[in-house]
């Protein structure tokens, strides 16, 4: 096995090259790309449609092509998963990745491609591992198994030759023939849709593997290896499977996650590795042990453009691509995809730490934010803000969410948090006036809104009790998979949905 591990870790230092030339010729390789797209796509209705054999720059690009939304490119992805194609891309297109829809209730159905499955989601999975080789030359991570935890998929109702799912159902779905020699659990299992069976089968049918790595989201991995420790006996996973050593992890922030790991994941061998992915796409991996910034991945077959933010949250006159780029700014993110996603506002927001090579990290999202008042309160905020209180008080953030408390003819206006601990803090009180003075530091808007409590009072935090956000989420059918509870909200709706949930029904 030693053998096969140092054949595979070598194989996989080959890539760290090529990440090598892209760090040195960004601006490059992504013009490159963004000709390599509209090339091919121009024989498409859409690059018909919008002009694509008379691209030939970037100021072209801009001019010819408007930027989308989901809502704005939804018929076109109706029309595909209705079986037509050559639409928005010249290759086939039979699978959706269907999006949890924490921007709305809706789902959002986006197409992936061959193309964009190797290109892009396979060759993430890779470098992944080829950094983490790189970083850790000892490495044995190949000596055993990978456990990922996935979604589903099913078969879409629109035509017989086109499927839907999570995308981590579909990544696992089209994985080649011998990859199952180095995952678990079987692809049965993996793929099953009633979502605590499926946890329990995983459980126990990875409990006797040699599991040496982990991928997943991390509010649903924690849920998975409490599981196993509660059927195993085991007070630590590394009793469970002592050769774990790596945890590839996106979808949320890990930073309210890391305590819970660090409780039943004690060994010192364990390592965590951040990745940027969404169902469009896969754009970052954290490629340094001693900073959790991610580089931006420029050869994924994704053209990269950037809407600068400003105090009225978007300036779409401005759009621009790597070279204009500065630093610590808050940029919504535009992509192009091999996918066929064509100048399209995927909703997060970054800011970029580093120019050579570009480092970014993720700020949030351009609808989860609180701006009620004018506090123009973002999810990096409320993670810091957080972090900081629960280090002075010992307490550990499970989940939460937070809205707005209108103004009233009695009172002013407030934050409602809803709060489930794994670990209490000392003191309540203590940890809101800690939450509220690291806001108003890290936020010189939510400071201003809260001088002398003229607009903003303190924030009221209500603390839930245990297993309160997974009984929301599974009450929503939204168990699993990339499923996440959403961080802050510019209304009251999943406030009142939760606090409604709790309370007794009249008989």
């Amino acid at each position: 096995m030693s053998l096969i591990n140092s054949f595979i870790s070598w194989m996989m230092k080959k890539r760290i090259h090529q990440i090598e030339l892209f760090q040195k010729y960004p601006v490059e390789v992504q013009s490159e790309w963004m000709k390599t797209l509209v090339n091919q796509a121009k024989f498409t209705e859409w690059g018909l449609k919008h002009g694509y054999s008379n691209i030939d720059s970037y100021r072209a690009f801009k001019e010819q092509i408007p930027l989308q939304d989901y809502d704005s490119i939804k018929p076109w992805i109706d029309r595909t998963m209705h079986g037509q194609q050559n639409l928005l891309w010249p290759s086939e297109i039979k699978w959706f990745a269907k999006s949890s829809g924490t921007t709305s209730d809706k789902s959002k159905f986006i197409p992936i491609t061959q193309e964009a499955l190797d290109d892009c989601h396979f060759k993430c999975g890779k470098d992944m591992l080829s950094i983490f080789c790189n970083n850790y030359p000892e490495t044995m991570l190949f000596s055993g198994k990978s456990l990922t935890l996935g979604g589903s998929h099913q078969a879409n109702t629109y035509t017989e030759d086109s499927y839907f799912g999570d995308l981590s159902a579909i990544i696992m779905q089209n994985l080649p023939i011998w990859a199952e020699f180095i995952r678990t659990p079987d692809i049965q299992i993996a793929l099953m849709g009633e979502w605590e069976e499926k946890l329990e089968r995983i459980a126990h049918s990875t409990i006797d593997e040699d599991v040496t790595n982990l991928a997943g989201v991390p509010s649903w991995m924690l849920i998975l290896l409490q599981k196993v420790l509660e059927i195993s006996k085991a007070s630590h996973i590394h009793e469970v499977w002592p050769n774990l050593e790596l945890f590839m992890h996106g979808g949320v922030n890990f930073a309210p996650y890391k305590e819970q790991y660090n409780k039943i994941i004690t060994d010192p061998k364990m390592h965590y590795m951040e990745t940027y992915n969404a169902s469009e796409g896969f754009f970052g991996i954290q490629d340094q042990t001693d900073s959790d910034e991610l580089l931006l991945m420029l050869d994924y077959g994704i053209f990269y453009e950037f809407i600068p933010l400003d105090e009225n949250n978007t300036n779409e006159e401005k759009v621009i691509n790597l070279s204009e780029i500065e630093l610590d700014k808050n940029y919504a993110l535009v992509i192009s995809t091999n996918a066929g996603l064509w100048r399209y506002k995927i909703g997060d927001t970054i800011k970029f730490t580093s120019l050579s090579p570009f480092r970014i990290k993720i700020t949030g999202r351009t609808k989860h934010f609180i701006n009620t008042f004018g506090e123009e309160l973002i999810i990096e905020n409320a993670e810091q803000g957080l972090a900081i209180a629960c280090e002075k008080t010992n307490a550990i953030v499970r989940e939460y969410t937070a809205g707005p408390v209108y103004m009233s003819s009695i009172d002013n206006g407030a934050h409602e948090w809803l709060i489930e601990f794994e670990q209490h803090p000392d003191n309540l009180e203590y940890f809101i006036d800690l939450l509220d003075n690291a806001l108003k530091a890290l936020n010189s808007d939510y400071e201003a809104k809260r001088y002398k409590d003229i607009t903003l009072r303190k924030p009221i935090v209500r603390v839930m009790e245990s297993g309160c956000f997974y009984n929301w989420m599974r009450k929503r059918n939204k168990l699993g998979g990339q499923n996440k509870v959403p961080r802050l909200a510019n209304d009251r709706k999943y406030i009142e949905d939760i606090l409604e949930m709790l309370q007794p029904k009249a008989i």
